[in-house]
């Protein structure tokens, strides 16, 4: 089971947590019209990571040329939660620690989400 973590639990996190890095896996089209999270301001190494329904595998082999190392925690965020909980649990298959931010970059039902949040944007 994939940890779940909320936005406004983010620097908390990371301060307790100074290794783990953030990825995006929202489409271009969302990082240009509702902007990308600027993680490094908070610490955490981002790193921008479209996922496609049609092409899991090639997302994991995409994902593996990073070279993050598997020891690294790494925070994965999508518009709401959902492609990010698909990407962490994929991820952790491949035995990478993974936690999903539950609420997005944009918000759910489990939070108001990293903009909204205040946390800072590119």
């Amino acid at each position: 089971m994939v940890k779940q973590i909320t936005c406004k639990e983010i620097k908390d996190y990371q301060k307790k947590n100074p290794e783990s890095v953030l990825l995006d896996v929202r489409t271009q089209e969302e990082w240009d019209n509702d902007g990308k999270p600027d993680g490094d301001k908070v610490g955490l190494k981002t790193y921008f990571l479209e996922i496609r329904r049609d092409s899991f595998f090639d997302f994991v082999q995409e994902f593996k040329n990073f070279n993050i190392n598997q020891d690294k925690e790494i925070l994965v965020i999508c518009k709401s939660g959902e492609r990010s909980q698909i990407s962490a649990e994929l991820l952790s298959r491949e035995n990478y620690k993974s936690i999903n931010i539950s609420d997005g970059f944009m918000g759910s039902q489990e939070g108001i989400g990293w903009k909204n949040n205040g946390l800072p944007c590119l």
